[in-house]
C-alpha cells in the first residue's frame, strides 16, 4: 500500500458542536495528512455551518445532511467517501497525533482492515472491556475487538459488504440501540476478508459513565437488545447465545452477594435486553 493513499473519515454527528470542534483541531495535527472528513450532519438547524467553514481552508471536508439515525447517516456518507481506507470516528472522540500514519503502516499488508480500542485520557477503556491480546478477528472474538471509532477498513472490503443495517444503532427507531459496527465486522469476516486487532491501537474518547442512573439502565437495555439481535441475525450457536445471557446473570448474582443492588440491576437489565434481542425476528430469518 502506497503512502499517498487517501483515508476517508466518515463522521455522523448530532447535537454536538464543541466536541466536533475538538476532533477537527486534533485531526489537523495528524502526521499523516492525506485524508478527507465526510461529516453527515443530523441536526435540524445550521449549528455546524460556521465551525466547518472556519476549517474549510485547512481540511478537506464534505458536509452532508440526513435525518437522525447513526446507521442511516453512515450509509449516506459511504456514498461520498473517496478514500482507499474508510474509518468511522465518533463525533466526541479524538485522534492521537500519529494514529493515521500508524494505520497506513499497519495496512501495508495482506490485512483488509485493522481495529483497536477506545481509551479515555487516563488510558482506561471507554465503553466495553476490550481484549488485551492482539491477533485476527473471528466471529467469536469480534465482540471484544471492535468499536466503531477505531475501525479502519480498506475500500474493497467496504464495497463488498455494502451498507450498515439501519435497524441497528442509535436513532434507528427500534429497540436495538447498538451492534451496528459488530454486525458490519461480522459481515466483513463472513465475506472472507482478514481483519487484525491491536490493543495498543486506540482513539481517545470521554470516559464511560460510572453512576448507575435510570438513563444508564435504559441505554444498557437497548445495547443488550442490539447484541442479542446480532447474535440471532447471524445464527450464532446455542452455546454462545447461552453464554451471552449467563455472564450478566452471574454478574448480577455476584453484585447481590457484595450488597450492590444497583450494580445487580444493571447486569440484570443487560440480560433482559439481550434476551429481547435473541427472541427478535430478523427479516433474513
Amino acid at each position: 500500500m502506497q503512502s499517498s493513499l487517501k483515508i476517508s473519515l466518515l463522521l455522523a454527528t448530532l447535537g454536538r458542536t464543541e466536541q466536533l470542534k475538538f476532533f477537527l483541531e486534533k485531526v489537523r495535527a495528524q502526521s499523516y495528512q492525506n485524508f478527507e472528513i465526510v461529516i453527515v450532519d443530523q441536526n435540524a438547524d445550521n449549528r455546524l455551518d460556521a465551525l466547518l467553514a472556519s476549517h474549510g481552508g485547512n481540511l478537506a471536508i464534505k458536509h452532508l445532511h440526513c435525518a437522525p439515525g447513526l446507521s442511516k447517516a453512515r450509509n449516506v456518507g459511504l456514498k461520498s467517501c473517496d478514500g482507499d481506507i474508510i474509518a468511522f470516528p465518533d463525533d466526541d472522540c479524538w485522534y492521537p497525533p500519529n494514529l493515521l500514519a500508524r494505520v497506513m503502516r499497519l495496512l501495508n499488508s495482506d490485512y483488509d482492515g485493522v481495529t483497536g480500542r477506545q481509551l479515555d485520557s487516563k488510558d482506561r477503556d471507554s465503553g466495553p472491556r476490550y481484549d488485551r491480546k492482539d491477533g485476527p478477528i473471528t466471529l467469536f472474538n469480534v465482540w471484544g475487538r471492535g468499536i466503531s471509532s477505531c475501525i479502519f477498513l480498506k475500500r474493497h472490503a467496504v464495497e463488498a459488504v455494502g451498507e450498515f443495517d439501519e435497524t441497528l444503532g442509535v436513532g434507528a427507531g427500534t429497540p436495538y440501540g447498538s451492534g451496528e459496527e459488530t454486525d458490519y465486522l461480522i459481515r466483513v469476516v463472513k465475506g472472507g476478508f482478514r481483519l487484525n486487532y491491536l490493543p495498543d491501537l486506540f482513539v481517545r474518547h470521554p470516559p464511560s459513565e460510572q453512576v448507575i442512573t435510570s438513563k444508564m439502565l435504559e441505554r444498557t437495555y437497548f445495547y443488550g437488545a442490539g447484541m442479542g439481535y446480532v447474535l440471532r441475525k447471524h445464527h450464532y450457536p446455542l452455546w454462545f447465545k447461552a453464554r451471552s445471557l449467563t455472564r450478566p446473570l452471574l454478574g448480577a448474582a455476584l453484585a447481590l452477594v457484595r450488597l450492590e443492588p444497583k450494580r445487580a440491576r444493571l447486569h440484570w437489565t443487560r440480560c433482559l435486553g439481550r434476551s429481547h434481542g435473541l427472541l427478535a425476528q430478523h427479516p433474513s430469518t
